[in-house]
């Protein structure tokens, strides 16, 4: 964000400046029979087509809120949405539809033999929130007001909040927020907020049987988009730049009408020079750099649709003149990585297992076959940093987290990131890292794959 904020503030600087006596004429756009179309992406549905499934989905995840509250001791969950700050949690929680109302709040209270009470306080009135929420009252009050009849209503024994989470997903309530439900509703209720990190883990994590294909389906399109940008189609060898590659998977989203929720990245790694790391991986290429025969190319690039993110990463090698694959030791490095991924997949992750159980049963089976490997799988779903249970050398050696104490829920997502590291002879002994990452769900007998793995490099001919 600081980045942002930086880049606005030159822009500013530049509109008050005289011009230049020559100016870079500005970047035109490609003729519109160039422009890349995404063939999976017709499976995508529109968006009203979109809201009608998801809001289809929201009530059957409000259908389980309310044990899901008992279960984690919380008789009153208030999340607020800031107008241009939204909470993560509402998309999933609330209709997601935009909401502009300066400060909205969704209440739900467990209101003992009546069930769950849910009521919606916004600046807007939404007729498609009447579908799953009730007005608190009859009679239109502002909402301090509503929140302080809620209370001495309900008066409930706990009212969680989006505060104390290890995760920006729990922990979205701002200060000034926070001031306003704790002045609304009076000390004896602010004595009684809590966080409710455990219950939006919970509630984030938990999958519906009837999202897993249209998530299938976003990670189809995800695989199209990185097949092709990893391909002759957009990489000239001695000419396309790790930028110009950048650029094609922005303009193959676009195609696709869907967005990602990080940059995409692009690590190279050649016989020649020594491999840049960053915090203990091989660090993301400069832009500058000029994709080359021989090179071993590297991409992380994710989508957005239907409120969830996918995580994804492939390798490419780019054939020297003559050649018609990869050399056998960059075979044996990337055959590593799938046997990796079938020890954490089809033996190691079992529904209820922690993460740290299953982390090291991981590694044990790689230490037993000799095989140098890291392993940082994460939840998937809403977030591509999803909630849930982690399956992470990080934090399977830390102490100050839960994440080894936390279990594996049958159905929920996962990316399978991991990467082992090989001496390949044909690069004269020099290391090679063969990174991956899937998107998989867990069965009563371990993770599978959305889509299948990569079993082989993609391949780039050195001259077209």
């Amino acid at each position: 964000m600081r980045v942002v904020g930086l880049l606005l503030v030159l822009a500013a600087a530049f509109a008050a400046a005289p011009a230049p006596a020559q100016q870079v004429p500005a970047p035109t756009a490609a003729p519109a029979g160039r422009r890349p179309v995404v063939t999976s992406a017709r499976k995508l549905l529109t968006w009203s087509e979109q809201l009608a499934v998801r809001e289809r989905w929201l009530a059957e995840k409000h259908a389980l809120l309310l044990p899901m509250m008992r279960q984690h001791g919380i008789a009153m969950w208030i999340v607020v949405n800031e107008e241009f700050h939204d909470d993560p949690v509402v998309a999933s929680l609330a209709p997601p539809r935009p909401y502009t109302g300066n400060r909205d709040l969704f209440v739900f209270v467990d209101a003992g033999e009546r069930g769950l009470r849910r009521f919606a306080i916004t600046g807007y009135t939404e007729e498609n929130l009447g579908r799953f929420f009730e007005a608190p009252f009859t009679e239109p009050l502002p909402p301090a007001a509503t929140l302080k009849r809620l209370w001495e209503e309900y008066r409930p024994i706990s009212i969680g909040l989006s505060i104390g989470g290890g995760r920006g997903q729990t922990r979205a309530l701002g200060h000034d927020a926070y001031r306003f439900i704790a002045e609304a509703m009076g000390p004896e209720a602010e004595a009684r907020f809590t966080s409710a990190a455990r219950l939006t883990i919970d509630y984030l994590d938990t999958r519906l049987p009837d999202e897993l294909e249209y998530y299938r389906t976003a990670v189809e399109v995800t695989e199209e988009i990185v097949r092709r940008a990893l391909s002759s189609e957009f990489i000239t060898p001695g000419t396309t730049t790790v930028g110009d590659v950048r650029r094609a998977l922005y303009d193959l989203l676009w195609a696709a009408g869907v967005r990602t929720w990080f940059q995409p990245d692009l690590r190279v790694q050649r016989a020649d020079g020594e491999v840049a790391t960053s915090r203990g991986f091989v660090a993301v290429a400069p832009e500058s750099t000029v994709i080359r025969a021989g090179d071993l190319v590297h991409v992380d690039f994710g989508i957005s649709y239907m409120g969830f993110d996918t995580d994804w990463q492939k390798m490419a090698y780019v054939l020297r003149p003559g050649e018609r694959d990869a050399p056998d030791g960059l075979k044996a490095a990337l055959r590593n990585t799938n046997t990796l991924q079938d020890a954490l997949m089809l033996r190691a992750a079992r529904p209820g297992r922690t993460g740290g159980e299953v982390f090291n049963a991981t590694m044990a089976e790689m230490r037993e076959r000799g095989i140098e490997a890291m392993v940082y799988s994460h939840p998937l779903g809403n977030q591509g940093h999803g909630l849930g249970t982690s399956i992470d050398f990080r934090s399977a050696l830390r102490t100050d987290t839960t994440a080894t104490g936390t279990r594996l829920r049958i159905g929920s997502y996962q990316s399978i990131e991991l990467n082992t590291g090989t001496a390949v002879p044909e690069w004269g002994g020099k290391k090679v890292f063969v990174m991956m990452e899937d998107c998989a769900y867990l069965t009563a007998d371990g993770y599978r794959f959305f889509r299948p793995r990569q079993e082989a490099f993609y391949l780039i001919p050195s001259r077209r």
